[in-house]
């Protein structure tokens, strides 16, 4: 017979930990897993007496703060939470075949795509997935016709009326290099999509209107002096410290770095990525995708925003 060692750690006082770290409550986490306050805080007890430090303590005005221990166990535990989960979810999920067709623009697709694409093959194997990678407005055709099952568009493009799901939103940042400051030239140089050829087709560039509106409405002078398609092809000047861009701070290649507030640009707005489903859209391998995509956003936000670390 199997023996754990008397030093495992439970998974169900670390989900509790996760949840009062979270939820800066007591009170708050005993709701979601529907338990007493007092049962979870004697579950805290518990593990730290295990571990033989204290995790959590009492800051100001009795808010739940994180020890260095507790910031130093918080990441791990998610960590081991995560696995388990993933662990259970392969077993239980139900079996499910297919092929689902996912569009998403190349400006976050190796953000987000590569972590999503491991978990789902991780919990079903015997799907296919195709990605297409376009600007938002060529995967919303696609949608409508019938050609993707899901897609990853950002906020704007999608059509009024049709059902959507905000992913994510957040701040566009200026986005320089880190061994040369073309920031600080006159005029800024910049690296953007070439605007002039989507508007051709009747589109927009969201992130390269953003970057442009901010420094005409602060009465920055700027020169576009590098297009591109693609989001790759405006970091390429940025690394070799040519101009500056914009993007999300999800993904940024070695070698780039996000310019702080305090040096000389204009803020510029929030981004939104929205997630569309089909009408005709493959199922259930669909719902299976979206659902996880959707759980990939969520997990990833919550650690974004960890206000503790």
């Amino acid at each position: 017979m199997l023996m754990l060692p008397l030093n495992s750690l439970d998974p169900d006082l670390l989900r509790a930990f996760v949840l009062i770290a979270e939820g800066h409550s007591f009170t708050q986490a005993a709701s979601i897993v529907g338990r007493t306050q007092s049962a979870i805080s004697m579950q805290v007890r518990r593990l730290e007496d295990s571990l033989g430090q204290r995790v959590l303590s009492r800051g100001k005005g009795g808010s739940i703060e994180l020890t260095s221990h507790g910031r130093y166990l918080l990441t791990r535990a998610r960590q081991i939470l995560a696995l388990s989960d993933e662990v259970m979810a392969t077993f239980r999920t139900p079996h499910i075949v297919g092929t689902v067709r996912l569009g998403c623009p190349d400006d976050y697709a190796l953000a987000y795509i590569p972590p999503i694409l491991k978990r789902f093959a991780a919990t079903h194997p015997a799907v296919q997935v195709d990605v297409r990678c376009s600007p938002s407005e060529e995967l919303m055709r696609g949608i409508k016709a019938g050609e993707l099952d899901l897609a990853l568009i950002s906020d704007g493009h999608q059509p009024p009326g049709w059902p959507v799901t905000e992913l994510w939103r957040g701040p566009l940042v200026w986005v320089t290099s880190t061994r040369n400051s073309p920031h600080r030239q006159d005029p800024l140089p910049l690296a953007l999509a070439d605007r002039e050829k989507f508007l051709a087709k009747g589109q927009d560039c969201e992130w390269a209107s953003a970057a442009t509106n901010a420094l005409e409405k602060a009465g920055r002078r700027y020169r576009v002096a590098y297009t591109s398609a693609s989001q790759l092809g405006t970091h390429a000047p940025v690394v070799a410290g040519l101009a500056i861009t914009v993007s999300t701070l999800s993904w940024l290649p070695h070698g780039l770095r996000p310019l702080g507030p305090d040096e000389g640009l204009p803020p510029l707005p929030d981004f939104g990525i929205l997630m569309l489903k089909a009408q005709n859209a493959t199922q259930p391998v669909t719902d299976a995708l979206a659902t996880h995509i959707g759980e990939n956003f969520q997990a990833g936000s919550a650690r974004a925003s960890d206000t503790l670390l």
